[in-house]
């Protein structure tokens, strides 16, 4: 959804669920009215599920940033499912070693019910944390990752890790969207690429994608 709101700034009726990654270079939509020259961005949308997460990997170390999006509305009971994800993501060798920026985006926060974006990122440092010390259990090092995070005998929070953690609302029905294309514009060279990775929370399980 957040894909088509950069593109055109439409919302093009709702969301559907996608088992594939969609690719696309085009100028943000709020720049189009831009005098002179617009330099265009590439934007890759993978979805989140579980199956799919290789695909993501491919993308990883050409990624100039990624937008990783929770749904703000139904967030806790799918709280760990997304730390667990976003934990791969931020241990991950090549985010690590280029020093990828994450935008934590939390989508529906129009909803008078959603959850807050300071409630979701300390509760998935409390998450990560746990993450943390469960793995170290097994291993002195990350099972799947070459990297650990967080500063030893300090409680997780974002600021510990190698890149920068940032964290934003937005809405892809209501196109409230100005944080993304801030952090897009920020981090986000002419044609570079990055990675939107989507969280579509269900009441009766959780799937990663729209």
């Amino acid at each position: 959804l957040f894909d088509w709101q950069l593109r055109d700034g439409s919302s093009h009726q709702g969301t559907v669920t996608s088992m594939e990654p969609n690719e696309g270079t085009f100028v943000l939509h709020t720049e189009n009215t831009k005098k002179g020259k617009i330099n265009p961005v590439h934007l890759v949308d993978v979805p989140g599920h579980s199956r799919l997460r290789p695909k993501l990997e491919e993308f990883l170390p050409q990624a100039a940033a990624i937008v990783f999006v929770v749904d703000a509305l139904e967030f806790l009971p799918n709280c760990r499912a997304a730390s667990e994800y976003l934990y791969d993501i931020l241990t991950n060798a090549n985010v690590v070693k280029n020093k990828i920026s994450v935008l934590l985006c939390c989508n529906k926060t129009d909803k008078l019910t959603a959850h807050t974006k300071e409630f979701i990122r300390k509760q998935m440092e409390k998450e990560i944390e746990k993450l943390r010390a469960s793995r170290s259990a097994v291993s002195t090092a990350d099972i799947a990752n070459d990297f650990s995070i967080g500063i030893e005998g300090e409680v997780f929070s974002f600021s510990h890790c190698y890149n920068k953690v940032t964290v934003a609302e937005a809405s892809g029905l209501t196109g409230e969207t100005v944080q993304i294309q801030d952090f897009i514009r920020e981090y986000i060279k002419p044609l570079a690429q990055t990675c939107i990775n989507r969280l579509n929370l269900r009441l009766d399980s959780y799937a990663f994608g729209l």
